[in-house]
C-alpha cells in the first residue's frame, strides 16, 4: 500500500471546523523553461554538468544565482467559517508573460492570489487551470512580461544518490528564498495525499516546509526536475517531488484550458465540508448528528452566486436542483456540468429549519480562485 503522505499550507488561521485540517504549503522546487507546444515531443537528455566550485564541491550559490530569478513566492487570503486566513507556496515561472506553475492545494481555497517575483515585486494573479488529481495547477500573473522562464528538464537520467536542492518561500518568511540540499533517497514511489494518489514520484531527503510547496527541486546543473508537493509528517527527511516527466502534459493541459477546474466553469462560490469530519463542538454549536447526510458550508465567497443567494457559513446543503447532496464532494459534481449564468435551486438547511434558495452561477475566472 502507498504510504500516506501530507500536503501542508501555511495559514493564519486554519478551517477548525474540519478535523485533521493542514496548513497549507508543500515544498517547492525550480525551474521551468517554456515548454514545448507539443507535449509528446521527445524531451532533450543532455549529459548533466554539476556547477562546482574551483575545488569540485557542488556551487549551491552559483545554481542559486541561476535559479533565483524563475522562482516566485505565492500568498494567498481566503475565508472560512472561522475567518480570514492567509497562506504561502512557491511556482515556478514557465513562459516570459506571466504564466507560472504551482501545486493545487497551494491555491485551492484562494479567493485572493499574490505573486511576488524574485525582485520583490508583487502582481495580482488568476487561475489558468487547476487538476487537484494531480496536485498541479497553472496561474497568470498580472502586468508583467520579460521575466524568466525556468529549465526544465526530464529525471529519467536521474539516479539514486544524485544530489539535489529545493528552492522555495519557507514559511512565508520574505527575502531571498530558502535552498535546502540532499540526494534522490528513490524515485517512482506512489502514495496517498489528502485522499489523492500520487504517482512517479521522486523522494528525497532534501528538507522540506510549509511554504515549499510548487517550487523546484532542482539537479546538480540548476535544472528544474520535479516540483516538490508533499511529506512524511511522521518520518524524517522524507519529501516527494512530481517528477517533470509526469508534470509535462499536466501543464500543457492546463495552459490549452483542459484542467479539471478551469476559468469558464460555472462558479457557486462555497468551500463545504462532510458533517463527519466536522469537530464535535461544531456539531454540537449547529444541531448536527455525525452521520448525518449534507455538505456543511465552511466559507462563502464575497460577491460570488452563494453570497447574492444568501447563504451562509454553518448551513447544510441538502439538494440541488431536487437531487440530494449527501457529502461535500457532491456540491462539485452538482456544479460542474452547468455554465455561467444558469440558475440552480439550493436546499439547505439552517438553525434546524429547512429552506430553499436561488442562486444564479457566476463564472470562476471572474473570481481570483
Amino acid at each position: 500500500m502507498a504510504p500516506s503522505a501530507e500536503i501542508w499550507t501555511n495559514r493564519a488561521a486554519v478551517m477548525g471546523a474540519v478535523a485533521g485540517a493542514l496548513a497549507s504549503a508543500v515544498v517547492a522546487t525550480g525551474i521551468t523553461v517554456a515548454l514545448d507546444d507539443d507535449a509528446s515531443a521527445p524531451v532533450d537528455r543532455p549529459v548533466v554538468t554539476p556547477v562546482t566550485t574551483s575545488t569540485g564541491a557542488l556551487d549551491i550559490q552559483a545554481i542559486l544565482t541561476r535559479v533565483q530569478p524563475s522562482v516566485v513566492a505565492i500568498q494567498i487570503q481566503g475565508s472560512t467559517l472561522q475567518g480570514v486566513f492567509e497562506g504561502s507556496g512557491s511556482g515556478i515561472i514557465l513562459s516570459a508573460d506571466g504564466m507560472v506553475l504551482t501545486n493545487a492545494h497551494v491555491i485551492g481555497r484562494a479567493s485572493d492570489i499574490t505573486v511576488v517575483l524574485s525582485d520583490g515585486s508583487k502582481h495580482p494573479a488568476t487561475l489558468v487551470g487547476s487538476s487537484p488529481d494531480d496536485d498541479l495547477a497553472v496561474i497568470q500573473v498580472q502586468d508583467v512580461s520579460d521575466l524568466v522562464p525556468a529549465e526544465l528538464v526530464s529525471a529519467d537520467d536521474l539516479r539514486v544518490g544524485d544530489e539535489v536542492i529545493a528552492i522555495g518561500n519557507a514559511l512565508n518568511l520574505g527575502g531571498e528564498p530558502t535552498v535546502t540540499r540532499g540526494i534522490v533517497s528513490a524515485k517512482d514511489r506512489d502514495l496517498n495525499a489528502e485522499g489523492v494518489t500520487l504517482q512517479g514520484l521522486i523522494q528525497t531527503d532534501a528538507a522540506i516546509n510549509p511554504g515549499n510547496s510548487g517550487g523546484p527541486l532542482v539537479n546538480a546543473a540548476g535544472q528544474v526536475v520535479g516540483v516538490n508537493t508533499a511529506i512524511v509528517a511522521d518520518a524524517q527527511n522524507l519529501g516527494f517531488s512530481i517528477s517533470v516527466d509526469h508534470a509535462r502534459p499536466v501543464i500543457e493541459a492546463l495552459r490549452s484550458g483542459n484542467g479539471a477546474i478551469t476559468p469558464d466553469q460555472a462558479f457557486l462560490g462555497v468551500s463545504s465540508a462532510d458533517v463527519a469530519d466536522l469537530t464535535a463542538e461544531v456539531r454540537t454549536e449547529f444541531g448536527l448528528d455525525a452521520d448525518q447526510a449534507g455538505a456543511f458550508v465552511t466559507d462563502v465567497v464575497p460577491g460570488s452566486a452563494a453570497d447574492d443567494a444568501g447563504l451562509q457559513p454553518g448551513d447544510l446543503i441538502v439538494a440541488i436542483d431536487g437531487t440530494e447532496i449527501a457529502t461535500s464532494s457532491e456540491v462539485r459534481d452538482a456544479i460542474i456540468d452547468k455554465a455561467p449564468g444558469d440558475e440552480v435551486e439550493l436546499t439547505i438547511v439552517r438553525a434546524g429549519r429547512e429552506r430553499t434558495l436561488s442562486a444564479t452561477l457566476g463564472r470562476r475566472g471572474d473570481t481570483s480562485s
